[in-house]
């Protein structure tokens, strides 16, 4: 899974890398993150799958042993005590790779950040 060496033009090429159960998990996560912000643009940012909406939404990506998701830190700070269950880092939620993905919350945060992204954007208007 070393992801530095390919770089990844769409979010189909960089899940195709991982083995056919990482793949299916990712495909949910995607599906998920594309319910609950349809009009966001799926991108390869940071060399991993990215979605956009006013500005950055969330990212994910898949390591060895997690998924990693990443909701920026407004995010973070909006559901810690939801996430306070999972590891990750100050940025990023480490989802077990081999348990299943938590749709409802990972949908409630992406709908927190499209509502964020939105309101900062007719701000600046």
């Amino acid at each position: 899974m070393e992801k530095n060496k390919v770089k990844f033009q769409t979010v189909d090429e960089y899940i195709k890398q991982f083995p056919a159960e990482v793949q299916d998990t990712l495909q949910k996560l995607r599906v998920v993150i594309k319910n609950a912000a349809p009009e966001a643009v799926e991108t390869i940012s940071y060399q991993m799958p990215a979605f956009s909406l006013n500005g950055a939404l969330v990212y994910f990506a898949a390591w060895k042993n997690h998924i990693g998701f990443y909701p920026t830190s407004s995010g973070m700070n909006a559901f810690k005590e939801e996430l306070s269950e999972f590891k990750g880092t100050k940025s990023s939620i480490h989802f077990p790779i081999k348990a299943p993905l938590p749709n409802e919350l990972i949908s409630k945060i992406v709908k927190f950040r499209v509502e964020e992204n939105t309101m900062k954007a007719e701000d600046s208007i």
